[in-house]
């Protein structure tokens, strides 16, 4: 048993690791910049949550007291310009705080790639350089490579997909026909629960990957045998640079282009094992991709994706920023679009009827001018509206809704979300509820903090469009609050895209 730090528990990869973890006898303590991201987790009531920063030394110093092995799991893909130069910050402060904590052990998950590869991607160096960088330190380093993970919910498996199922016929890239070594996610985490369990001395890498080395091209049919979908017809050509393809990915998947991007340079480099590394000891041998892809389409149809790629919040968008209702928006120009509406239902019925807005069921009012506004975002490199929900029914804080981020949740009381796409400002959409005799009254609000005289320019002009939408969607939510109180379902669309 050791005490065990996992830094990015709200992400992918972590949120999946901390109960693998802890299913092997291990203490676990998580470092989280928004520890209320982990209040919905099964497993909350049984790991430490420490609110901290890896950039941050004095929040390290308290994370890392006790520990025996610490877990770095986060980076910035899809994040700043200079992400590469805040991820060796971050590695440089968790180097330094593990040594003057004296920890045992500093566990990295990085990426495949030749460091000699003199065209080695920028996201891929960079993911070098954070292991180099852990590695200058006293405390022992164990670094896992990995290429392509599959698994629901993840990036990779979410791009592969929307480009299988979206486009029959596609033009693609050179990198297409280049060769990569796709892993499980479960096997990443059998990886990873072995690397805490490893009490040997000195640094370490290890190059882990499924049992298949494939092309994309190749990848892509897989996909589509598996999905019951015809052949794709794959046409590569040599002029789509990875600026371009970032930005067709990103109009074409849940993907926003910041993050397609740096999966698209990965590929264009040829990422297969060299040195393959044995499985685990009592761990099954690592799945094909095709079972891979077959266990992701299954937990998704079933409703059972733990962590999405989604759960990680957009560069941009940290949990130090103030809440509509902080002080310091004292002195500033908020603008406002409030509406309310009384629903005989209770107020229980009102907020799940809140908690199931967006995803497949959409937002109840011009189904077309959300979507054109999503297409918009896209276009400028934003999310979009395709991210969907993690749930059809419930919400938690932290979750992806479409184009917003779930900021808080208060049963029965309280949802507000913040949005994440493009915009010359910073806007929420909040809906408190409180009882009314045996109804309930439902208080809507859009909030925005304009960003100077575009921000200004901005909300004014989209006022016509206010009095269509919002008006109209505090209304509609009480009425089907009623419907629900009366048995009848809520409408839903398209079941299929409330896993995505």
């Amino acid at each position: 048993m050791a005490h065990v730090l996992v830094t990015g528990a709200t992400g992918y990869i972590g949120g999946r690791l901390v109960p693998e973890l802890l299913a092997a006898g291990h203490r676990v303590r998580c470092l989280a910049r928004t520890p209320s991201k982990l209040d919905d987790q099964p497993w909350r009531a049984e790991v430490e949550v420490i609110r901290g920063d890896v950039t941050d030394p004095a929040s390290l110093a308290s994370a890392m007291e006790g520990v025996d092995v610490a877990l770095f799991l986060v980076h910035s893909m899809g994040g700043p310009a200079d992400f590469d130069a805040t991820d060796r910050q971050g590695a440089a402060c968790f180097r330094d705080a593990a040594a003057e904590a004296g920890v045992g052990r500093i566990v990295y998950l990085g990426g495949l790639g030749r460091d000699d590869d003199p065209d080695l991607s920028r996201h891929l160096r960079s993911r070098h350089e954070v292991g180099a960088v852990l590695a200058a330190g006293p405390v022992p380093v164990t670094e896992l490579r990995a290429a392509v993970i599959i698994g629901s919910g993840s990036a990779s498996f979410e791009m592969l997909r929307y480009l299988v199922e979206v486009l029959p016929v596609m033009i693609t890239p050179r990198w297409v026909d280049n060769r990569c070594q796709p892993i499980a996610i479960r096997d990443v985490l059998g990886q990873l629960v072995a690397a805490v369990d490893d009490d040997g001395a000195g640094h370490r890498r290890l190059e882990i990957g499924g049992p298949d080395v494939l092309t994309y091209r190749q990848m892509m049919q897989v996909y589509a045998e598996v999905a019951g979908l015809s052949r794709r017809r794959v046409v590569s050509v040599p002029v789509l640079t990875p600026a371009l393809s970032s930005r067709w990915v990103g109009l074409v998947t849940p993907l926003p282009a910041g993050l397609a991007r740096p999966l698209v340079e990965s590929l264009i480099n040829e990422v297969v094992v060299t040195r393959p590394t044995p499985p685990p000891p009592g761990h099954p041998e690592p799945l094909s991709f095709r079972r891979a892809v077959e266990l992701a389409l299954e937990r998704s149809a079933d409703l059972q994706v733990a962590t999405r790629w989604s759960d990680a919040a957009l560069s941009g968008s940290t949990p130090a920023d103030p809440l509509p209702t902080d002080p310091d928006w004292a002195g500033g120009s908020l603008l406002t679009d409030h509406q309310t509406a009384r629903s005989s239902a209770p107020p229980s019925a009102v907020f799940a009827t809140v908690t199931g807005i967006g995803g497949d069921r959409g937002w109840y009012v011009t189904p077309l001018l959300w979507q054109l506004r999503g297409w918009a975002d896209k276009l400028v490199g934003g999310v979009g509206m395709r991210r969907g929900r993690r749930h059809p029914d419930d919400l938690w804080v932290g979750d992806a809704l479409d184009f917003w981020r779930v900021e808080a949740v208060e049963p029965d009381a309280l949802v507000r979300l913040r949005a994440e796409m493009k915009l010359p400002g910073e806007a929420w959409l909040q809906w408190t509820i409180r009882p009314d005799g045996e109804g309930a009254v439902l208080d809507q609000q859009a909030i925005f903090y304009p960003r100077g005289l575009l921000g200004r320019l901005y909300w004014y002009a989209l006022i016509p469009f206010h009095a269509v939408i919002f008006a109209r969607m505090g209304r509609q939510l009480a009425q089907a609050a009623e419907r629900r109180g009366r048995g009848a379902a809520t409408p839903a669309r398209s079941p299929a895209r409330a896993t995505t």
